[in-house]
């Protein structure tokens, strides 16, 4: 596939306000789009109509997007008098008008620059389902700043089995942010008459499931113009499954691909340097501007990748720079007459090589902090932070989970599965039996206000406390607080479950006539699984005991608030269960 980009200069500075007034963003800069707009129903959303206007693209984009769809990058606008894609031309005609054609990555750029952090966080998640290089370093043309986008990764969760572990067939689970593996990146200098991120789509390719991860484009190579999207720093994952005749590599590693010429990115090309394993620089015009290398302080090992059939190519001057600029000759990979399947094998035994000794490996957690020394921002600073503080003070200390939701959680246990029988009870009027059904009822109804004293005797727990006073923060600081506090527990969830899933998914295709087994299991899981949906519940039976009070009562008139912080949590976009499974009650 390939796409067009807008024609300007190499020296004219990429104007942002300029597509933002193109595709109707310019008032979403400042008033940022937010998740629930984005997933609001409505004719637009729904119609099949061919896309006519270039207002129209964010929108169909975003609508692809959130369902997942891999054809999302591919849509397409039709004016009268012709089809102006932003992605996908075949024939390209120089002299053709190019001001309505939109290059992708630049409309993915405008659109994150033009999101809110929970947005951004859900583009990057369905990004990631669709296999799409997703962003790490996200510029902006207008302040010259770029933001590393760690908050927008959070929510990425991978499962992969690496060669080492596939004797115990163990899978390991966790958080992208978390994980602790190598990061290989390329860039590219000057000209270069290699197209970087077709060569990078097959690299992570077997050659019987080739997919673009990384958008393409004949006009990557030499001398560009400059777009919104230079200097954006996009990643991908490569994770193994075990299976020798399927992986390309033994072990998991992130590539990171630097978008337009790293002399006009020198912050970001110094950040990879720091936080990457090995970087592979991508150059062909050996007469260019350099200075980008000098006394370059690097933790990474630096690759020059060169083709030698180009015409520039001169062998003498290739050697001088070895030496100036203390790369290894053994660093050198040339492009010599082969096929691009033959150089790709190359290119892969070379990064095979870099992923199995590396010791330079930061989390992208971790990098936050290199990103600080260079100035670039956080995408995670501000309320973000703030909110982050409130969920650990809740969550950091768990580490017996049966033991925590006892002592924090007390009135979800066995009382509150007591009184579900009981409501089921007072509906079914099962047990009955010659029992005169008034008085029936009214027993039922003793038994129900005596469990409802019994909660009313706990006293509103420190974690309980913490947490209420979380959902009580107005605006964006709510929303992260709730975020977090689900990625804490899921993160807890990770740790304590991986094993007991595995082995109930084992009994139950392999041994499922040992329904003992099966049920200890189920029971541990539900024993030891502790979610954002548990203080939910207890947040609900707090407001239900005190209904049980009398009105004037103050623990009563203390409680008549959480309710509305419920509904807050909807109108939000967060979702609230319907039915409690452990106690199987329809809340």
């Amino acid at each position: 596939m390939q796409s067009q980009l807008v024609s300007t200069t190499l020296t004219t500075k990429p104007c942002l306000m300029e597509l933002l007034s193109k595709t109707g963003l310019e008032d979403h800069y400042e008033n940022k789009l937010t998740l629930s707009t984005v997933l609001e129903i409505n004719a637009t959303t729904t119609s099949d109509e061919p896309l006519t206007t270039m207002q129209s693209l964010p929108g169909a984009f975003l609508n692809k997007l959130m369902m997942a769809n891999v054809n999302a990058r591919s849509v397409k606008c039709l004016t009268t008098d012709q089809e102006v894609p932003y992605y996908g031309v075949d024939n390209l005609d120089t002299d053709s008008d190019t001001s309505n054609v939109i290059n992708p990555l630049d409309l993915i750029t405008a659109l994150f620059l033009c999101s809110d952090g929970f947005l951004q966080q859900e583009m990057v998640q369905k990004m990631s389902m669709c296999q799409f290089a997703v962003p790490l370093l996200l510029p902006n043309c207008d302040t010259e700043q770029s933001t590393l986008m760690l908050w927008a990764l959070r929510d990425i969760v991978k499962k992969f089995r690496s060669s080492s572990q596939t004797a115990t067939n163990a899978f390991v689970e966790e958080r992208i942010v978390l994980s602790d593996i190598p990061m290989v990146s390329f860039v590219r200098l000057g000209e270069s008459s290699l197209s970087k991120s077709q060569i990078l789509n097959k690299l992570l390719s077997n050659p019987q499931q080739y997919h673009d991860t990384f958008v393409h484009h004949d006009m990557e190579c030499g001398d560009v113009p400059q777009r919104i999207s230079d200097g954006l720093v996009e990643i991908s994952w490569y994770f193994p499954c075990g299976n020798r005749n399927i992986d390309m590599f033994k072990e998991p590693f992130t590539v990171a691909n630097l978008r337009g010429d790293i002399r006009s990115s020198e912050t970001q090309f110094s950040f990879l340097c720091q936080t990457s394993a090995a970087v592979y620089i991508f150059i062909d015009d050996f007469e260019a501007d350099l200075k980008v290398l000098e006394g370059k302080s690097t933790k990474a090992e630096l690759f020059l990748v060169v083709n030698s059939q180009r015409k520039t190519f001169k062998v003498d001057t290739l050697k001088k720079m070895i030496t100036q600029y203390s790369i290894k000759e053994t660093n050198v990979i040339v492009k010599k007459k082969q096929n691009d399947a033959e150089f790709v094998k190359t290119l892969q035994s070379s990064v095979g090589d870099i992923i199995k000794k590396s010791k330079n490996r930061l989390t992208i957690e971790n990098m936050a902090a290199v990103a600080h020394q260079f100035g670039i921002l956080i995408d995670e600073d501000g309320e973000c932070q703030s909110a982050r503080t409130m969920a650990d003070e809740i969550t950091r200390n768990i580490t017996d989970t049966i033991k925590f939701k006892d002592e924090q959680l007390p009135l979800q246990g066995q009382i509150w599965k007591e009184l579900s029988q009981l409501e089921k009870e007072r509906c079914r009027l099962r047990k009955a039996g010659d029992a005169d059904i008034e008085h029936y009822k009214s027993s039922l109804k003793k038994k129900e206000e005596e469990l409802r004293k019994k909660q009313n005797q706990f006293e509103m727990s420190d974690a309980m406390a913490s947490f209420i006073f979380g959902m009580s923060k107005s605006g964006p600081e709510r929303s992260y607080f709730l975020k977090w506090m689900r990625i804490n527990l899921d993160n807890l969830s990770l740790q304590n479950l991986s094993v007991l899933r595995d082995q109930y998914k084992d009994l139950c295709q392999h041994s499922p006539e040992k329904k003992d087994d099966i049920k200890d299991l189920d029971k541990q899981l539900s024993n030891c699984s502790l979610g954002l949906e548990h203080f939910l519940r207890e947040l609900g039976q707090l407001y239900e005991a005190s209904c049980s009070l009398p009105e004037s009562s103050l623990q009563r008139k203390q409680m008549e608030h959480l309710p509305g912080l419920c509904a807050q949590m909807l109108l939000d976009g967060f979702p609230i269960e319907l039915v409690d499974g452990d106690a199987s009650n329809i809340l």
